[in-house]
């Protein structure tokens, strides 16, 4: 029996692919031949979705740094020390072979402990420039788990290994039908379609982008859109539409099936994450990023940016967004050169068996048992 604990949370781009590395493991070794332990962050969405997904998870009392001046930073180094003395806690009843971080600070803890409890780990990274608590616990780690290319400048470059963002197989090209895809959404294929989609909280900018065109549209849009609002946004978008109704455009707080979503689309105009980079990978769309400025060491920015250096990819500033991604947008769509190009160069990009291959490197590293 291998017992493994994955860790890391606080946002769905570090729980997600832990999920999926979870189900790999369970598909490869067999349910009665691994037990499988999260630790996230007490109160983190992490706590609610991996019970969600069938896994048992402990919390830990840990917190991130606050940016801006706060009280909050000035319990920060006791939550560390209470964090520290419960992982190991953890580590000592669980008895893990191996223990699995996926970034965000709450693996910080448990990865820590580990590794000076000789338990060997293992990190996955899923951004193109490292962040702060993979760097740390890096150079300690059996292997490291990346998803872009010139990730030596954080690690080892022997311990590296290319194994992509742990996605579901889902969102791999021609896995949908269109058709069925356009039908959910009420669409036909007689005009092109343009998914907006700024992540499951949504996005200030890219929501005023659609309004401030919306505006201009005189009721029907030119082509069809799905517009994903976020819950913060839904009432809000939900109320101007209601004053500017225009054909050709879905809206909605979620997308519950972004498979149909992605199978829909023509171009999509999206946030940089880096599973939503992965997905788009997967999906092979044309696209053009609006990279958020607010997140840890421009993140998003950088990702986009290693796509667009491969021609796979268009970016524009979140600063000029609301004033050109939409009519960007239709120029790539009227380019069928670039369309093929980008579609072409992004999906080469793809790695589909991703959770496989972190589960792999995961069972390399188990301890004899």
């Amino acid at each position: 029996m291998k017992r493994i604990i994955l860790s890391g949370g606080g946002t769905g781009g570090h729980i997600y692919p832990a999920i999926a590395v979870a189900e790999a493991l369970t598909r490869i070794l067999g349910a009665e031949n691994v037990e499988i332990l999260f630790v996230g962050a007490e109160g983190k969405m992490e706590m609610t979705a991996v019970p969600k997904a069938g896994y048992r998870i402990n919390g830990v009392p840990i917190a991130g740094l606050q940016r801006s001046l706060s009280l909050k930073n000035l319990l920060l180094p006791f939550k560390v020390i209470k964090s520290i003395r419960e992982a190991k806690k953890i580590l000592k009843g669980f008895q893990p072979d191996v223990v699995v971080g996926f970034g965000g600070y709450a693996s910080a803890p448990v990865l820590w402990a580990a590794q000076r409890m000789g338990i060997p780990t293992v990190i996955q990274e899923q951004n193109s420039y490292a962040g702060l608590v993979n760097k740390i616990v890096g150079g300690k780690a059996k292997s490291i788990c990346v998803a872009y290319d010139g990730m030596e400048r954080f690690f080892p470059a022997e311990r590296i290994v290319k194994t992509g963002n742990p996605l579901r197989s889902a969102f791999l090209a021609g896995q949908t039908d269109k058709r069925e895809a356009l039908e959910y959404y009420g669409f036909n294929d007689s005009l092109p379609v343009i998914l907006v989609v700024g992540g499951s909280l949504g996005t200030r900018t890219l929501n005023n982008m659609m309004r401030s065109w919306v505006m201009t549209l005189g009721g029907k849009a030119p082509v069809q859109v799905i517009w994903q609002t976020g819950r913060y946004y839904e009432q809000e978008m939900k109320q101007f539409l209601q004053h500017y109704p225009t054909q050709n455009i879905w809206q909605g707080a979620f997308i519950d099936r972004m498979d149909y979503a992605y199978a829909a689309a023509d171009v999509v105009i999206s946030r940089s994450g880096a599973c939503t980079v992965s997905e788009l990978c997967l999906a092979g769309k044309p696209t053009l990023f609006v990279p958020s400025p607010n997140v840890a060491e421009d993140h998003q920015t950088k990702n986009a940016q290693a796509l667009v250096d491969k021609k796979a990819a268009r970016m524009v500033a979140d600063s000029e967004a609301v004033d050109c991604a939409i009519s960007t947008a239709l120029r790539m769509i009227a380019d069928s050169g670039e369309m093929t190009m980008l579609s072409k160069n992004i999906s080469k990009l793809a790695i589909a068996d991703s959770a496989d291959r972190v589960a792999a490197e995961v069972i390399k590293h188990c301890k004899q048992s």
